[in-house]
């Protein structure tokens, strides 16, 4: 005889708005299990769907339903009656049959792997990481992460916990990436509390010869409300790059760059030696790439008739050392020395923080780029006036007075080829610098180098 033919053995009702307003057990603890409420709307997603479609056609329907309440898998059969003489509007549940077997145990490898997906969705900065954790590529398009970014990606090579407060953690890094592996950290200048994910890339011997890095924050970034022509706008709604191409592009080109670091890097296995300098000359492309978009990006921005910058106090000394310090590995592959003042000086200044770092970031990447090998850049602390000045000064083939009135002109790039640049860092920078109510400047004489000067506002 089947299941029909058997008096049920628990009863329960709903009402017109499929809501279980009454139930026995096993059905009002399943119904709790699977977080619901008594009464409440139905938990368990086949006996909803068996009792709406009832409910609607006005039709008796009995089939067999699956649930899960964490624990256990529930197979049972159900008898659904609409009765429509009831002032409740809703349906009889019966019950005829209940088995219950416990959920299997997940394999490690496969929740793993189910954890590291999740992450991998839901993270705001993703990283590749080489086996020493150091940074390889970075995709971050979070607002309160762009000064960390920014950072990282200027500073490919160091380990990723230069960049970030790791809770509790005296020590020096980088740990070990077990011992990392769902840390909590802080981001200088964001209001959220993260968690790092460090997810393994198989190597031999089942060492990792890599990892990927996922940020994930505690809540959502409230998204500001934007109107175009207000002050602080981020972007216009005309703009085409910043809003419609950039978010788009960034994505793959940071997956190009990944997969191009990990064969240059030989993670996924040997590789004869050139076609690692293949990979190379793909991830470089790929990073000036972004770039040319991150510069268009910008450019966007600040030639909004109504762009402003946030008046935050700062050091522009400690933002230097920390410029100085990004960028401390190009300079150290090309034999060139960043000096700095001796002693623990401040030049208190009224600036936006990520928009001064961006400027240094800007100058002392110049000046690696064009200075020669082995020479020095001296980094100046002043004071004009009402202003602090930071000068950033290289033994570089200087500037011409006529290549000096050009050189924070948009897209000016005095003659130079190949070397990746877009043209729009000095004429960014130099807007910035006077948005923030200061001013970019140069000095310089053919073949004695070059000094450009930043000037803020100091604190009253």
């Amino acid at each position: 005889m089947g299941p029909l033919g058997q008096g049920p053995m628990a009863r329960a009702a709903s009402d017109q708005n499929d809501r279980l307003i009454a139930a026995d057990e096993p059905l009002a603890g399943l119904q709790q299990r699977c977080g619901g409420t008594m009464p409440g709307a139905i938990a368990v997603p086949e006996l909803r769907e068996l009792v709406a479609k009832a409910r609607r056609f006005g039709l008796k329907l009995a089939r067999p339903i699956l649930a899960q309440d964490g624990d256990e898998t529930i197979r049972a059969w159900v008898e659904v009656i609409p009765e429509a003489d009831r002032a409740e509007g809703g349906c009889a549940i019966l019950l005829h049959s209940w088995q219950a077997t416990p959920v299997p145990a997940e394999e490690p490898e496969l929740a793993a792997r189910r954890r590291a997906e999740i992450d991998r969705a839901l993270a705001e900065l993703t990283a590749r990481l080489d086996e020493h954790q150091g940074l390889l590529t970075v995709e971050g398009e979070a607002g309160d992460l762009l000064a960390l970014s920014t950072a990282m990606r200027r500073g490919i090579g160091r380990p990723w916990t230069d960049f970030v407060t790791i809770d509790g953690n005296i020590h020096r890094q980088p740990l070990h990436w077990q011992l990392l592996d769902g840390a909590r950290v802080e981001v200088s200048g964001s209001q959220r509390r993260w968690r790092a994910t460090l997810i393994p890339i198989a190597g031999p011997a089942n060492q990792p010869a890599g990892f990927d890095l996922c940020l994930t924050a505690d809540r959502p970034l409230p998204a500001p409300p934007r109107k175009a022509g207000q002050p602080g706008s981020n972007l216009p709604e005309t703009a085409l790059v910043g809003q419609d191409l950039a978010p788009v592009l960034r994505q793959p080109i940071a997956r190009i760059i990944a997969n191009a670091e990990t064969i240059r890097t030989r993670l996924a296995g040997p590789l004869a030696e050139e076609y690692a300098q293949y990979a190379a000359d793909i991830a470089a492309a790929g990073q000036h790439l972004q770039d040319l978009i991150d510069d268009l990006t910008d450019l966007e921005v600040i030639e909004q008739p109504h762009f402003t910058t946030a008046p935050d106090r700062i050091d522009l000394a400690d933002v230097a050392r920390r410029a100085a310090g990004i960028l401390g590995m190009r300079a150290r592959q090309k034999g060139i020395a960043i000096l700095l003042p001796e002693g623990e000086v401040r030049l208190p200044a009224v600036a936006e923080f990520r928009r001064a770092l961006q400027i240094l970031l800007n100058l002392i990447g110049n000046a690696i780029r064009y200075a020669p090998e082995g020479s020095r850049i001296h980094l100046e602390y002043g004071q004009a006036g009402a202003l602090v000045r930071l000068v950033v000064a290289d033994e570089g083939p200087g500037l011409s007075a006529e290549e000096q009135a050009r050189v924070f002109n948009k897209f000016e790039r005095l003659g130079r080829s190949g070397d990746g640049g877009s043209g729009l860092g000095l004429f960014i920078s130099r807007r910035l610098a006077r948005a923030m109510g200061g001013e970019l400047a140069v000095e310089s004489r053919k073949g004695e180098g070059a000094r450009f000067l930043l000037d803020l506002p100091a604190q009253g």
